[in-house]
């Protein structure tokens, strides 16, 4: 599946030129000041931030995932990309507007005015956590994008996705980002799409597919089953409407109206995606059965005339840098608004510095961690898993106040991270998936814990009014003496 040495050279050629130029934009468009880094100062573009939403969401793990598990599982891939749909719409009818609302653009931050500081930590630090692992599948998929054009070793690939991107979004921040991000969406379309019609002439149409494949390759569930496409919807849904990227790109909008208009284009310009790559991953299957399914997307490459590869190696490590960026800027803006700026009290451009040291850090951590190659879409959707603990807690605050306090909120959190991420480890035990695992554990929690918290609050009223009781019967006595 590799390329020869001078397509090799020429692909190189136009991802460099390509890298240069938007690196080029990233500087000249870059924040000047702290709120141009973490929100672009609010005055975002509906347009834009609809495509932001859509490709920070559908990154490097989806693409390579939802191809590489079509060609393990059949067309029934598309649901994974699907149920991003769904979640936008789910999320821009009932939640945009309540979130734009609040002003906050952390959702650690929001929590903290319903629980308390302590839930505000605990938050950040699994939201941190979440956003950490899925960039480590980012770095795997890039990686396996840029080893397939280049033959590089793997590890080198990552480096080089982890240098790249981090370059990105640690000059500008979020104004940047958001504008250099439109011209790698475009490219990421255009590659993919292209790596579609490619592949459909290679198997002379879709005909020789469906029935040279088992037949569970094109039927509504697959090889996944009904039960893992819905906790892929329950998921995304939850991921969406918890994950801090898109929170900040929401709160980068105009107003709420443009916030939820953002959320519906997100939905328009996301479902696409999921029928292109399904159908790529089938027709992978169907000419290289053998192939490591790993490099179903990016073994198309090695059939293409050079022109064309190099337009769509482009798309797909644009794809690659879009959600690096985006993961690591959600990161750091955890790190610097709760932790660094609420103990350190910084001027301005001491904030500014410091945030781009961290972001440095922050982009170049998950090199080290990405030397394990699980299935990148299992992992992506773990991690989702991990967010929808965060979303049914901020569920629980705004809508049943009452049902839960601090303390049950805290527990709730902390064990779902801990349950659901054994579970992963362990390889789901029972066949029960750790989607439905980290969906079902906060709720469970919440529920055992209330009659406790009730049994608590009882317990010191009694103690309370009898002390009043007893204060009233001394005065009582007094006022006999008197």
């Amino acid at each position: 599946m590799k390329l020869d040495s001078t397509s090799i050279i020429i692909i190189l050629g136009v991802v460099v030129a390509y890298i240069i130029l938007t690196g080029y934009l990233s500087v000249r468009w870059c924040g000047k000041t702290n709120e141009d880094f973490m929100t672009g100062s609010r005055g975002m573009p509906t347009f834009v931030v609809g495509v932001l939403l859509m490709s920070q969401f559908i990154g490097a793990v989806t693409l390579v995932g939802t191809s590489q598990t079509a060609f393990t599982s059949g067309v029934a891939a598309m649901w994974s990309i699907i149920a991003a749909t769904i979640g936008f719409i789910i999320y821009g009818l009932f939640i945009v507007k309540k979130l734009y609302g609040t002003g906050g653009f952390t959702i650690s931050g929001i929590l903290q005015d319903k629980f308390g500081p302590s839930t505000k930590y605990i938050v950040s630090i699994i939201m941190i956590y979440a956003l950490f692992l899925t960039n480590v599948a980012n770095y795997i998929s890039g990686a396996s994008i840029l080893s397939t054009i280049l033959g590089l070793n793997l590890q080198v690939a990552m480096i080089v996705v982890g240098v790249v991107g981090t370059f990105y979004f640690c000059i500008g921040g979020m104004k940047s980002m958001a504008y250099v991000t439109m011209i790698h969406t475009f490219v990421k379309y255009l590659g993919v799409v292209v790596t579609l019609i490619v592949a459909l002439m290679l198997t002379h149409g879709l005909g020789p597919v469906m029935h040279g494949l088992p037949h569970y390759y094109f039927s509504g569930a697959g090889k996944l089953g009904w039960s893992t496409i819905i906790g892929w919807v329950i998921t995304s849904t939850g991921s969406i409407f918890s994950t801090q990227y898109i929170l900040q790109s929401i709160s980068s909008s105009k107003n709420a109206k443009s916030a939820q208009k953002s959320t519906f284009l997100a939905a328009a310009i996301t479902l696409p995606l999921g029928i292109v790559l399904a159908l790529i991953g089938v027709c992978a299957r169907y000419l290289f059965p053998h192939l490591n399914s790993l490099y179903a997307l990016p073994s198309f490459l090695s059939k293409m005339n050079v022109a064309v590869a190099a337009i769509v190696a482009t798309g797909l490590l644009a794809a690659v840098f879009i959600a690096v960026s985006a993961l690591s800027l959600g990161a750091v803006s955890l790190i610097v608004e709760d932790f660094y700026v609420p103990h350190w009290h910084p001027e301005p451009k001491r904030q500014l510095r410091t945030t781009r040291i961290i972001s440095v850090v922050v982009g170049l951590l998950p090199i080290v961690f990405a030397s394990i190659t699980p299935q990148v879409l299992s992992m992506s959707f773990f991690t989702k898993a991990v967010r929808v603990s965060i979303a049914i807690v901020a569920v629980v605050a705004f809508y049943l106040p009452h049902f839960t306090d601090t303390r049950g909120a805290n527990i709730s959190l902390i064990g779902t991270a801990i349950i659901a991420t054994a579970w992963f480890v362990l390889g789901d035990p029972f066949g029960i998936n750790d989607v439905y695992v980290a969906l079902l554990t906060p709720l469970i929690i919440m529920t055992l814990y209330r009659p406790f918290a009730k049994f608590g609050k009882k317990v010191k009223v009694s103690k309370n009014e009898s002390v009043t009781t007893s204060e009233e019967a001394v005065n009582i006595k007094n006022e006999h003496l008197v």
